[in-house]
């Protein structure tokens, strides 16, 4: 299982990896043959990118080891630390499209800058981008889930910032086209904001799996509900829940009636167990432990 999702993690993150290098290529060589300063700034975006995959490709080898003597409960807390990571290098590439548009701006409406008008091709740069990168994070997004990745995760949603930041730059080529030089920073600021929610957003849910945070409320009510259904069960003395990368662990102490035997018990706690686990896919494990209680 896990050799087969480093294999879903690896194939896509190659995929992504030629599809920035192509990408970074056309937009370099069109930028500057084609007089657009926001599309060579684009392509570097994309030359960061590719350092950033690389990372993902790298980590996919320790997060999907099997369990080991040292690592009984296995490494998936790697993923999570790699996709805060990504959260960060968000966040940094926020900074810099913001730094950029404030610049720009600046040097339109006060320093009289006028941008180079773009040639035609340049728009149809952007539009191959945005094509390839939308259709990179749709394709992520089912890997990610498939492979139980919460750094594919990160990854696809660096695509959809990607998509967001081309159409910042879509904006500023067609300002720069009919001489309306301050509309490309504009859209730059407005987007700057989404890729900069998306990295918190990023960085919060791999640091809520790296400290054991709780499952939600809905998959713990789930589980109450299975436990009650067992009329064995007297009452569900505590509920503990903690995520392991994009899965979790459940802990559960039950009351049973004094008098059952152990193998009575067991039976009953076996039952809860495979339900569990069968019924929530995301549940690593489930272990219970049986108080005697009063019918």
């Amino acid at each position: 299982m896990k050799a087969k999702e480093e294999k879903i993690i690896k194939k896509n993150t190659i995929l992504t990896i030629f599809s920035n290098s192509f990408l970074a290529a056309i937009k370099l060589v069109g930028g500057i043959l084609g007089n657009s300063s926001v599309l060579i700034t684009d392509a570097i975006n994309s030359i960061s990118d590719i350092a950033t995959n690389l990372v993902v490709f790298i980590s996919a080898k320790f997060s999907k080891k099997e369990k080991d003597k040292t690592h009984p409960y296995g490494h998936d807390k790697f993923d999570s630390m790699v996709s805060i990571f990504l959260g960060f290098a968000l966040i940094v590439t926020a900074i810099e499209v913001g730094k950029h548009a404030f610049t720009t701006l600046y040097d339109v409406l006060f320093e009289n800058l006028v941008i180079d008008v773009p040639e035609w091709y340049t728009i149809v740069i952007v539009g191959i981008t945005l094509v390839v990168k939308e259709s990179l994070y749709r394709i992520t997004v089912k890997d990610a889930k498939k492979a139980a990745s919460q750094a594919l995760i990160a990854q696809a949603w660096d695509h959809r910032s990607d998509t967001l930041t081309s159409i910042g730059a879509l904006i500023g080529i067609l300002g720069a086209t009919f001489g309306i030089g301050f509309l490309e920073p504009i859209a730059s600021l407005f987007i700057l904001f989404f890729i900069l929610k998306l990295g918190f957003k990023i960085i919060k849910t791999g640091v809520s799996q790296v400290v054991d945070q709780s499952a939600d409320d809905e998959q713990v009510k789930i589980i109450r509900k299975i436990v009650l259904d067992h009329e064995e069960v007297l009452s569900i003395d505590e509920i503990k829940t903690r995520q392991f990368g994009v899965k979790y662990y459940v802990d559960l102490e039950i009351s049973l009636d004094k008098n059952f035997s152990l193998l009575q018990a067991h039976d009953i706690s076996e039952k809860i167990h495979d339900e569990i686990e069968e019924k929530l896919a995301d549940v690593i494990h489930c272990m219970i432990h049986v108080n005697p209680g009063e019918k």
